[in-house]
């Protein structure tokens, strides 16, 4: 993966990410519109596919809503990095397919910075300053959920594997 830097800091909660007044919508792009709006009203608007949120410790802390990372899927975001996340938004990426990133240092990286992640390597690249840094590795079984875009599809991918048919 490789994108833009759009950069947040610690404590970024859900209503943040997608205000409460919105959770009434239901579509990954109606969500997308307002996503981020709570910190930077511009972000629905000039945010890219592809592009990347960096943030500091504890991204997604808040409501268990799922509408959080439906939105920033939704807006093109390929993967949230931080140094840490809440449980329940960690575990709502992964079942919606969005890539979260766990590194250490992200304050090191800058708005507008291109950055490049090898999950293979476990290595998160600052293009812009040619600064690395290690990530955690995510377990197989996730590796697999993010590739079918979800645990939806990975289901009806695996479903006869699964039942043991």
């Amino acid at each position: 993966m490789k994108g833009k830097v759009w950069k947040f800091g610690d404590d970024v909660d859900t209503d943040v990410i997608i205000p409460g007044r919105y959770l009434v919508l239901t579509g990954e792009k109606e969500l997308a519109e307002h996503v981020m709006e709570g910190s930077n009203p511009d972000f629905s608007k000039k945010v890219q596919k592809g592009d990347m949120i960096v943030a500091g410790k504890n991204f997604g802390c808040g409501s268990s809503r799922e509408h959080a990372p439906i939105a920033l899927k939704g807006a093109g975001v390929a993967a949230v990095v931080a140094e840490s996340f809440a449980r329940i938004f960690y575990r709502n990426s992964i079942n919606v397919g969005l890539p979260l990133i766990e590194a250490k240092n992200t304050s090191k990286i800058s708005q507008g910075d291109e950055v490049e992640i090898d999950m293979d390597k476990g290595i998160l690249r600052d293009v812009t300053t040619s600064e690395e840094f290690e990530v955690v590795g995510l377990p197989e079984f996730m590796l697999q959920i993010l590739q079918s875009g979800g645990l939806i599809p990975y289901l009806k991918e695996n479903l006869a594997e699964i039942k043991g048919d």
